[in-house]
């Protein structure tokens, strides 16, 4: 018997193995593509492109569900060759990753070309992200909310902020630089804490005007500078509901395109109980207010299209799953039902 056990283990230690070889063999062939430009130039023509038109990424239904086409360079350079457009539009592609077989996957925004010429050519439709996030597949999600966030990155960095001088992108579209300054610059994400308030027994939620009709969610800040996620969370709770934190807990993190790229930070906060009086912040926010088991687990069953009422008013829902504040509502409801 244990010779059975141990030429189990043998057995899955090299499928480990394999596993994390086949993960740092990507890495680093994305690695060397980002810093060998000839390389980079080399990947565009086997690679596969996402499309963007605007920085709406492009999708095609069939049947019931939006799928993400990926274009070969061939396809690619045949649609614009279509539009007297070619080398000059390849070279605007970033790299956004690469398949475990080393494909890579560029991305490429078509902003300035005809969009329903390629959406004609191709059967299909440029569709605003925060849609688009919430209706293809789960693995799709992150790919395009990174490149959406890349390729708006280099449209707002065209020029140094020391010379005004222009700036150039490389290949792969991992860094600009000013030629007459010297100076590179690198994308860079901005930290926000996302934070569910409980005491306890219930969770606090809050929504602000801009939101769908009934959606609500937990608290979310920007870090100030100089901040700790600690600090961040405990400001941010006490400016929005004026309630003090006792303690809290990390739970995960996403990247998030909205407003621009962030590194959304989630943690459980807890308050005591006997201070739990919301205090809101008008100016932040539209409606906060505390929420028990039984109303958060209809809310998650809840629709945003089953929200609306015979007399106009909406009752509340959540966001969706691939959003991390529906990470952390189910986390707590976990906890309150284990």
């Amino acid at each position: 018997m244990a010779a059975v056990y141990q030429a189990l283990h043998r057995r899955v230690s090299s499928l480990a193995c394999r596993l994390h070889s086949t993960y740092v063999r990507k890495m680093r062939y994305l690695n060397k593509l980002k810093e060998d430009d000839s390389l980079c130039r080399q990947a565009q023509t086997s690679g596969t492109f996402y499309l963007f038109h605007n920085l709406s990424p492009f999708l095609q239904k069939v049947g019931k569900k939006y799928l993400v086409p990926q274009l070969s360079a061939a396809e690619m350079r045949q649609i614009l060759e279509k539009l007297q457009e070619a080398e000059q539009w390849m070279e605007k592609s970033v790299l956004i990753g690469c398949s475990d077989e080393h494909r890579p996957r560029f991305a490429l925004d078509l902003g300035a070309l005809d969009k329903s010429v390629i959406e004609s050519e191709l059967q299909g439709s440029f569709t605003d992200l925060r849609k688009a996030l919430f209706v293809v597949d789960e693995k799709d999600s992150p790919l395009l909310a990174s490149a959406q966030s890349l390729l708006r990155w280099h449209d707002s960095h065209q020029y140094c902020s020391k010379t005004g001088q222009p700036t150039e992108k490389n290949p792969a579209g991992s860094k600009r630089v000013c030629h007459a300054s010297g100076v590179t610059y690198y994308p860079q994400m901005s930290p926000v804490v996302i934070t569910l308030v409980s005491d306890g027994s219930r969770c606090l939620l809050a929504r602000q005007p801009s939101f769908p009709p009934g959606m609500f969610t937990a608290l979310s800040g920007f870090c100030d500078m100089g901040e700790n996620v600690e600090e961040a969370v405990r400001r941010e709770v006490a400016e929005e509901v004026g309630l003090e934190v006792e303690s809290l807990r990390y739970s995960a993190s996403q990247h998030w395109p909205f407003p621009s790229s962030c590194l959304m930070i989630a943690c459980h906060a807890l308050v005591g109980a006997q201070r739990a009086e919301i205090s809101m912040d008008t100016l932040e926010l539209e409606e906060a207010r505390w929420f028990g088991l039984e109303e958060i687990v209809e809310g998650l069953k809840r629709a945003p299209s089953s929200s609306k009422q015979e007399d106009g008013s909406f009752l509340p829902w959540f966001p969706p799953t691939q959003a991390i504040a529906h990470q952390l509502i189910r986390e707590w409801l976990q906890q309150q039902t284990a």
